[in-house]
């Protein structure tokens, strides 16, 4: 099965990025399955009904979240119409919505796609996401009742990413970290066969400061006041994510790529 992740999209700018690239970029790489993280795409904080709605027309199979999952009021009743948009699956017990959920993607094939969020370095106190995530996996076994798996860590701290990489291993296609908006060049393969990449990146204007137009986050690091919000960056946007390949017999990842499109990054298909 061939699955794409792309992270955090960003702003408007990161909006036009998939909506513009991804319809064909599904068809170029002959893609099964897709996940998108949207948890900033409208205004850099949530994710609207109308944006959730566009990110699911240009070819998203499933849109996760994350510590802003409802930073945009009418999510709040949108998720719970809309089974394809996952919160995080250790948020508060009285969420709306769900953190883990089996799709359906071609052929019949069944994909299982959970978000846990990180507990280091966040402003939260989340549960504990490595039993969140150990019942997902032990509920819906890789290779039995589903045929892939992809997880999404999102969350501040790389080595809890890398943890929660090795807690799946074996489990899981694919875990990749979402959150800090700054792509890594750690994509592998781990020891027992799951796809894993620290952080997938955004997609978003890369000119910027994490997506941020430069001007009040430098501000605040030369002078320690605020004078203005934080508004999302919108110069060309680059569309970052990572894209496995898998064995429909084991649910494991036999090939595993960075993938970056368009804007100020180097771009990144092979």
């Amino acid at each position: 099965m061939k699955l794409l992740f792309l992270g955090d999209v960003m702003g408007r700018a990161g909006r036009a990025a998939v909506t513009q690239r991804l319809p064909g970029l599904r068809d170029e790489l002959g893609l099964d399955f897709v996940v998108v993280n949207g948890e900033n795409a409208t205004a850099g904080a949530g994710l609207s009904a109308d944006h959730a709605k566009a990110i699911l027309a240009a070819g998203a199979d499933c849109i996760t979240l994350g510590d802003h999952a409802f930073d945009q009021k009418d999510m709040m009743g949108f998720i719970e119409a809309e089974p394809r948009i996952l919160r995080p699956l250790n948020y508060a017990k009285t969420a709306p919505g769900k953190g883990a959920r089996v799709f359906e993607a071609k052929g019949g094939r069944r994909v299982l796609v959970a978000q846990v969020l990180g507990q280091v370095f966040m402003k939260r106190p989340f549960d504990d996401p490595f039993s969140a995530i150990d019942g997902a996996l032990r509920m819906h076994p890789l290779g039995g009742a589903v045929q892939a798996a992809i997880v999404d860590i999102h969350c501040e701290a790389t080595s809890e990413k890398m943890g929660m990489g090795h807690w799946c291993d074996g489990r899981a296609s694919l875990v990749v970290g979402t959150h800090t908006h700054v792509p890594t060049a750690d994509a592998q393969i781990l020891s027992g066969g799951t796809a894993f990449q620290s952080d997938a990146g955004m997609c978003g204007d890369y000119n910027s400061v994490i997506g941020m137009d430069k001007l009040e986050p430098m501000r605040r690091f030369v002078t320690g006041m605020a004078k203005e919000r934080f508004t999302p960056a919108n110069g060309e946007a680059t569309l970052s994510g990572v894209a496995v390949e898998t064995d429909d017999k084991s649910g494991l990842a036999t090939k595993v790529r960075m993938i970056r499109i368009g804007g100020r990054l180097e771009p990144t298909l092979a």
